[in-house]
């Protein structure tokens, strides 16, 4: 019987990934969210040198799933359902988790509250923001190749989606990257170690 799409995507994820960290009696999910260039993927390497997690950086996992991508609708849906099967068989194992994604609509973020809730996952909502100038500069470095990531997205692509930015709906951090961000992920360490 061939595997259901959703599971054979997300075993593909799995395999693309470094190693595990120690599975834990409580795990964690940490979800970030922010426009591209705001500092998702150093706030996530910050925390995760602080707190064994494993993260999970949409860009690259998109790129695992389609080497070309085109950023489609369709290309998002397969590979956030991907994520979230990911993410659920992680939490299950005790496997604690970082989303580093831009989560910027709320109805998208209910999915991986309802998995935090029903594994009883401690999670943690991180938004992450940066002046507008200092965001430009951030995605101008990485058009230019002065920074190396994963992420394809530009200054068009900030702008075409800062109007599409949602409240997040429960309690979380608001942490300006144009700042020191450790006090930040000092808390957020003994928020998860509680």
């Amino acid at each position: 019987m061939p595997e259901v799409p959703v599971v054979s995507d997300a075993h593909r994820l799995a395999r693309s990934l470094g190693p595990f960290p120690e599975p834990v009696v409580r795990p964690a999910l940490v979800v970030l969210s922010g426009l591209p260039g705001t500092g998702k993927t150093f706030f996530c390497q910050k925390l995760s040198a602080k707190v064994p997690f494993l993260a999970l950086e949409s860009d690259a996992l998109r790129k695992t799933l389609f080497p070309n991508p085109v950023y489609s609708l369709d290309e998002s849906v397969r590979l956030f359902q991907a994520i979230h099967h990911l993410i659920e068989d992680l939490l299950k194992k005790g496997i604690s988790v970082i989303l580093d994604a831009t989560n910027l609509v709320e109805y998208h973020r209910e999915r991986l509250y309802s998995i935090a809730d029903r594994l009883k996952a401690k999670l943690v909502l991180v938004r992450l923001y940066a002046p507008s100038e200092v965001v430009r500069e951030r995605l101008q470095a990485r058009t230019e190749g002065k920074i190396r990531t994963h992420s394809d997205a530009d200054w068009e692509v900030f702008q075409r989606l800062q109007p599409t930015v949602e409240k997040i709906q429960r309690p979380h951090f608001a942490v300006n990257t144009a700042k020191d961000i450790n006090p930040v992920i000092d808390k957020i360490v003994r928020e998860i170690k509680k």
